[in-house]
C-alpha cells in the first residue's frame, strides 16, 4: 500500500523550514526553487515509491558524477540542454524573431580566451595525422548583408574524439580559434576533419544510458560562437553529413538547417576535404542579446 504524507500541513511545513522560508536571510529566488525541488522530489518518492535503498544509490550516483565532472554531459544525454534550446525557440516565434541560423546545445567542453586571427585561420597544431579540413563561409544578416569583423569563435575535437585543455595530451587552444571575419562578412580556416565520440565507457553517464537502453555516441560536429554588434549571439555548431549517428545523436543537437556536407578529394599534398557554411544572425538593440549567455566555463570561471 503507498503511503502519502507530502501534502500534510506538517510536512509542507517541514519542507518551507528546509528552504529557509522562515529565515529573514538568503535568496529569495533560491529559496522558491528548491522548495520545489523538494516538493517534486517527495513527490517522486511516494508516487513511484522509491526505497531507502534507491534512494542512497541515486546520492551516491551524484557524487560520482560529480567527482568525474560528468554533469554536463548528463543533461545533454537527458535531452536537458536540447529542451533549452526548444524552450528558447518558443519563446523567439512568441517575440517575432525569426530567420537566421539555428541555435544548437553549447555542451560543456568550450573553452575562454582562444587566440584571434583574422579573416583566416590554422586551428590544428600539426601532430593530429587525420585528413586536412578548409572550412570556409561568410556571416551575414537576415536582409543578406555580409557582417564584417563578426567574431566567428570555433572548437573541436581531434580525431580521437577529445578536446584540448581536458585532454591534456594535446597543446593549449588545438583546434580552438576566434576568427575575424573580412570585410565582406567572410572566414577561412585550416584544420584536420574531427571524430564523434561517445561518453566515457565506465564513466557515471553511460551508466545510466545503458540501464535506459540507450548508446552515448555522439557524430562529428564543429561548435560555434558567431557574434556582431547589433546582432544576437548565436551558440550552434554544425553536424557533418553521412556520419552514422547524424540522426541518433545522444545529445540530440542534430538540426537538419545545421548538416554540413563534406567533400573529400586529394590534391598535390593528398587527402583533404572542404566545408562551405554560412551563418545568418538575427538584429537585436539588447545588449543583452548580443553576448554568450552567463555560465561558468573553462578559464571563466
Amino acid at each position: 500500500m503507498t503511503v502519502r504524507i507530502s501534502q500534510t500541513a506538517d510536512v509542507q511545513q517541514f519542507f518551507e523550514q528546509a528552504a529557509g522560508f522562515d529565515q529573514p536571510g538568503g535568496d529569495q529566488r533560491m529559496k522558491t526553487v528548491v522548495h520545489r525541488v523538494l516538493n517534486d522530489s517527495i513527490k517522486i518518492i511516494e508516487d513511484l515509491q522509491i526505497t531507502p535503498e534507491e534512494f542512497w544509490k541515486a546520492v551516491n550516483y551524484l557524487n560520482d558524477l560529480g567527482r568525474r565532472q560528468e554533469a554536463g554531459l548528463l543533461v545533454a544525454g537527458l535531452g536537458l540542454e536540447h529542451y533549452l534550446d526548444l524552450l528558447l525557440d518558443a519563446e523567439d516565434a512568441q517575440a517575432g524573431h525569426v530567420g537566421g541560423t539555428p541555435r544548437t546545445i553549447e555542451g560543456p567542453l568550450y573553452v575562454a580566451g582562444a587566440p584571434v586571427s583574422e579573416h583566416f585561420a590554422r586551428l590544428d597544431d600539426g601532430q593530429d595525422p587525420g585528413t586536412v579540413l578548409y572550412m570556409t563561409g561568410q556571416v551575414r544578416d537576415t536582409e543578406g548583408q555580409p557582417l564584417a569583423n563578426a567574431v566567428v569563435d570555433v572548437w573541436h575535437a581531434n580525431t580521437g574524439g577529445t578536446y584540448s585543455y581536458f585532454d591534456p595530451s594535446q597543446s593549449e587552444f588545438n583546434l580552438r580559434r576566434r576568427i575575424l571575419t573580412d570585410a565582406d562578412g567572410r572566414y577561412r580556416f585550416q584544420s584536420i576533419v574531427p571524430s564523434g565520440y561517445g561518453c566515457p565507457p565506465y564513466g557515471p553517464t553511460q551508466q545510466l544510458l545503458d540501464q535506459l537502453g540507450r548508446h552515448g555516441q555522439r557524430p562529428a560536429h564543429i561548435h560555434f560562437f558567431i557574434s556582431a554588434p547589433g546582432h544576437r549571439h548565436l551558440t550552434t555548431q554544425i553536424n557533418l553529413a553521412g556520419d552514422k549517428y547524424l540522426h541518433d545523436d545522444f545529445a540530440y543537437a542534430t538540426r537538419d538547417e545545421l548538416i554540413a556536407e563534406i567533400h573529400f578529394s586529394e590534391d598535390a599534398k593528398g587527402p583533404r576535404a572542404d566545408i562551405d557554411f554560412d551563418f545568418v544572425l538575427q538584429p537585436t538593440a539588447a545588449p543583452e542579446d548580443q553576448t554568450r549567455r552567463e555560465r561558468v566555463r573553462a578559464l571563466e570561471a
